[in-house]
């Protein structure tokens, strides 16, 4: 199925699309199309609109894949119809009426931890730099992810709170993708999305950044939620 399908990756809050590179490259030398989404990450609006973009432009149905905040853009835009199915990675998981803010506010159990995300300057959110390294990705090597927290793409307020409106997981197979060691979004926040969602879910030892320290085995997640199309 893999050269007949397209697998459209979306991003989440604080980075842009290059963090896909590596599943980026074994998707595709599996057959697969693979676009990747740069979301401005400014309003959801905007963000669903650039996803759904990506979809237009591929050539096959799609998968539709979500990271962090990615998991609410994903939510809107796999109403489309040429979305096939949804996979969630380390992602919010909103149903119709919440945000990601809403979500959030939702307490870690013990011995879990939370987004060291700073108070917002001029509506623009950042994950504090000194904590992003350890917060973000404590396994992918040091150097990459201390130019990670130096180079993060601010998040706009009212993309956080925005409500979603359209749930495409109530109509689509979905998977859930948890990320075991995430200190961004309490895993067991996670299992209870994945649950409510009805998602066939995995889980993994690994921080929020899955797809930088464990590339291999999210293409693998892909690529079987990729064969739910069949």
């Amino acid at each position: 199925m893999s050269n007949k399908l397209s697998v459209v990756l979306v991003h989440g809050a604080f980075v842009d699309g290059s963090g896909w590179q590596a599943v980026h490259t074994l998707l595709s030398d599996d057959g697969y199309e693979v676009l990747i989404v740069q979301n401005p990450t400014i309003t959801l609006e905007g963000d669903v609109a650039a996803t759904e973009r990506a979809i237009v432009a591929a050539r096959h149905p799609v998968v539709l894949v979500g990271h962090s905040y990615g998991g609410a853009v994903v939510t809107e835009a796999g109403d489309n119809p040429k979305v096939k199915v949804i996979a969630y990675i380390a992602a919010f998981v909103p149903d119709a009426g919440e945000s990601v803010a809403a979500l959030n506010e939702a307490p870690a159990e013990a011995g879990e931890s939370k987004a060291p995300v700073l108070p917002p300057v001029d509506g623009y959110l950042v994950v504090d730099p000194v904590q992003f390294p350890e917060a973000f990705a404590a396994d992918v090597e040091p150097a990459t992810t201390r130019f990670m927290a130096a180079a993060q793409l601010p998040w706009w307020l009212g993309a956080a709170t925005a409500p979603v409106t359209r749930v495409g997981w109530r109509a689509k197979p979905t998977f859930y993708l948890v990320t075991k060691a995430d200190k961004m979004v309490p895993p067991s926040a996670q299992r209870r999305m994945a649950e409510r969602a009805g998602a066939r879910r995995s889980e993994i030892d690994s921080s929020h950044a899955a797809m930088l320290s464990r590339p291999t085995e999210v293409a693998a997640f892909i690529s079987a939620a990729a064969e739910a199309v069949a």
